[in-house]
Order: C-alpha cells, then structure tokens, then sequence
C-alpha cells in the first residue's frame, strides 16, 4: 500500500514539477508572449492571469532596461550625456511599445469582466479613477460577455 501511495505521489509530483500557484510555466512564457503579439487585438478578452503576469513582468523588464541602456543617468546626475541618447531612444521605442500593449491589455481585461474599453478612460477621474480602474482589473471573469473570444483563441 505505501509503495503505490509513493508511485502517485512521485507521478503527481512529475505532473506538477513546472507549475507555480497552479500555472504551468510555458503559460508564463505564452501570456508573456502574447501581451506583445496582440497588441493591436481590441476584439478579444483577457483572463486575470493573462493581464498581470505580462503586467508585472513588463515593469521588471522596463526597469531593467532602464539601467541597463543608460536611461536613469540624468535622474541620477542631473547630466545630460549625449553617448547615451542613441540607447535611449532604444528605450524610448520599447517604452512606447510596451505603451501600446499595455493600453489594449487593459481593454481586452475590461471585455474579461464585460466592460467596454472605454471604461479605461475612467482613469481621468481624480482621485479614485485609478482605484476604480484597479478594482475592474481584479473583478473575476464573467461567463457569457460580449467578447466570447479570449486573446490566446484570436489569430
């Protein structure tokens, strides 16, 4: 009897061996994948999952880039060096780029909840719009919405 209970364990745990918190890590990797490759994808949903791993892994990744292209230099000095503009605007690029991603992530997060992506306007509103915008992010899916379509489902 224990021999067969330690089998399944060690079956589970094989089944189990690239999965945090529940998600596998190529699911990791795919929403990660996708936040950049739908970015121009308005017509679709996006799960909680699929808005903020790609969310915080973009902030890791922004400050990263930062520092690694030079871009905090002025911050940290108050000078202005003329070598590092040429990798700054590499930074600049990535930043508008992940601008983009970012703002219909945030749409297709609101279809997740059956919202309109007009709702992201409500940022605008001072002093709670932000906070309010944050609650619709962490709200749960809804079942039957007008964008039936998740982004992973979208081509």
């Amino acid at each position: 009897m224990e021999n067969h209970r330690a089998k399944i364990n060690l079956r589970r745990l094989a089944e189990n061996r690239n999965t945090v918190n529940g998600l596998k890590g190529m699911e990791y990797m795919q929403s990660i994948k996708e936040y950049f490759t739908k970015m121009f994808v308005f017509s679709a949903s996006a799960t909680r999952k699929q808005f903020w791993i790609p969310y915080f892994a973009v902030i890791v990744i922004t400050v990263a880039l930062a520092y690694a292209t030079g871009s905090t230099e002025y911050l940290r000095t108050g000078k202005f060096n003329l070598l590092l503009t040429g990798q700054s605007m590499i930074f600049g690029i990535y930043l508008i780029v992940a601008w983009i991603a970012n703002f219909t992530i945030r749409a297709r997060r609101l279809h997740d909840t059956n919202r309109s992506n007009w709702w992201i306007f409500i940022v605008l509103v001072p002093l709670i719009g932000g906070v309010w915008l944050l609650i619709l992010f962490l709200l749960p899916s809804k079942a039957d919405t007008r964008w039936p379509k998740n982004q992973s489902e979208v081509q």
